[in-house]
């Protein structure tokens, strides 16, 4: 039989899996959309927003590099889940069904908080 928190780390390293396998941060950073850009009120001497090439490259430039930068954050954050899920997974193979460690809990909950970052950050928060 199962210790209870093992099989609460057996079910957190499988949810973990999930989430890697089925969201995929380089399938939604490629097929997210840009950040919508508001444009400021202009002066009645000034061009629209939309008559300014010049603005509009500017305005997209900016977006694209922000939506680069959240793609390589992804990338970052989800190598550092995966190698402390491994480490998680080690911890818990040396360990048997009488001892729990400290350090596996911490990792555990190292990994919610890492896992729930990277799955905000996918949703473009």
């Amino acid at each position: 039989m199962r210790n209870p928190p093992f099989a609460r780390i057996g079910w957190l390293l499988r949810l973990l899996l999930l989430e890697l396998t089925v969201s995929s941060p380089w399938v939604v950073a490629s097929s997210a959309q840009l950040p919508q850009v508001v444009p400021l009120p202009s002066s009645p001497n000034q061009a629209p927003p939309s008559e300014d090439p010049n603005r509009e490259r500017a305005e997209k430039d900016m977006a694209r590099k922000a939506n680069q930068e959240r793609e390589a954050q992804l990338k970052r954050d989800t190598e550092r889940l995966f190698k402390l899920a491994t480490e998680l997974k080690d911890y818990v193979d040396k360990s048997n069904e009488n001892t729990l460690s400290l350090d596996v809990i911490k990792k555990a909950e190292e990994i919610e908080k890492l896992a729930h970052s990277v799955k905000e950050k996918m949703k473009g928060n």
